[in-house]
């Protein structure tokens, strides 16, 4: 019965092998970026979009591995409520982006 439940836990949050893989893999992702600026080693016109996409399979590694979202049956509703929520946030923020700069450019005339 107790090793069911461990089973249940780990599965939960995650096992110690999950967070070191989750935080080896952030840690190169955010070593690559920052060696790549401030070494120079790129052109600008290549370092930003290398910066860019480091940026969002980091957030990838994270909502994976830290935040356990995933789209196993247990994980489903936890994945879309967070994708509810970052809809959300993101319809707010850029519909208010918008209405700024929309009574901004009223403004003017």
């Amino acid at each position: 019965m107790s090793s069911h439940a461990s089973n249940a836990h780990e599965m939960d949050h995650g096992s110690v092998r999950s967070y070191l893989v989750g935080f080896v893999l952030s840690v190169v992702l955010t070593a690559l970026p920052f060696w790549a600026i401030m070494t120079g080693q790129f052109e600008k016109s290549t370092a930003i979009p290398l910066v860019v996409t480091m940026a969002v399979i980091q957030v990838i590694v994270h909502l994976k591995y830290f935040l356990h979202l995933d789209f196993t049956p247990a994980g489903k509703a936890n994945t879309f409520t967070f994708l509810f929520t970052a809809l959300i946030i993101v319809m707010v923020v850029g519909l208010s982006v918008w209405i700024i700069y929309s009574a901004n450019a009223m403004m003017m005339y």
